[in-house]
């Protein structure tokens, strides 16, 4: 099983790239969020990997391609618990997401219809099926801000996110919600999910 590639981009299109690794070509296919922010051609490139196999008896395998990890693991999250999602479905999914994975992920615990709808573009038949599938799952992956983040920052997101979900089901707005809540833990990155919705609602 492939985890990811090093080597250099050789070639990239919408519809895929290839990835030149100790001179043997890897055709992948990468979502169109991934491909608007792939380097120029010839330059080292670490891409994440999902093996998928296709054909009669699975015998044809294609590979799907992503820069972060977390891109990946809320790809291969669709693709294993949304129904009727196969491999290129859930590309089709991640590119809508890919506007913000941590507000996707803020809308599916909170059961957010309208933000699934109107921010991300998914017909209200799609959202209903994806928090169906997703609202006990998606909790589990962290989703961080670009570049690695560890220990102190993982917890900061954790609670942030917790936080405005908790908000959003009360019936505010996530464009305020995000405002207040930020607001309130910058000034106070010891306070505790309890206190940081209590004072985030005072400026709602």
């Amino acid at each position: 099983m492939i985890s990811y590639l090093y080597g250099t981009l050789d070639s990239k299109s919408t519809g895929g790239i290839t990835v030149d690794v100790n001179g043997i070509g890897y055709e992948i296919s990468v979502p169109v969020s991934t491909f608007l922010k792939l380097p120029e051609t010839r330059s080292p490139i670490k891409i994440y990997i999902v093996e998928s196999a296709a054909g009669m008896y699975g015998g044809v395998i294609s590979l799907y391609g992503f820069l972060t990890i977390e891109e990946r693991e809320i790809y291969l999250l669709i693709k294993s618990e949304v129904p009727g999602t196969g491999a290129k479905k859930a590309m089709e999914y991640i590119d809508k997401v890919s506007k913000s994975f941590a507000d996707f992920k803020i809308a599916i615990i909170s059961k957010n219809l309208s933000t699934l709808n109107e921010i991300f573009g998914f017909t209200k038949k799609t959202a209903d099926k994806l928090i169906v599938a997703l609202k006990d799952k998606i909790s589990t992956i962290n989703i961080l801000s670009e570049g690695k983040q560890t220990g102190a920052k993982t917890i900061k997101n954790t609670m942030i996110s917790e936080a405005i979900a908790g908000l959003i089901t009360l019936g505010y707005k996530m464009q305020y919600v995000k405002v207040a809540v930020t607001n309130v833990y910058e000034h106070n990155e010891n306070i505790t999910l309890e206190d940081l919705i209590r004072k985030s609602l005072q400026c709602l």
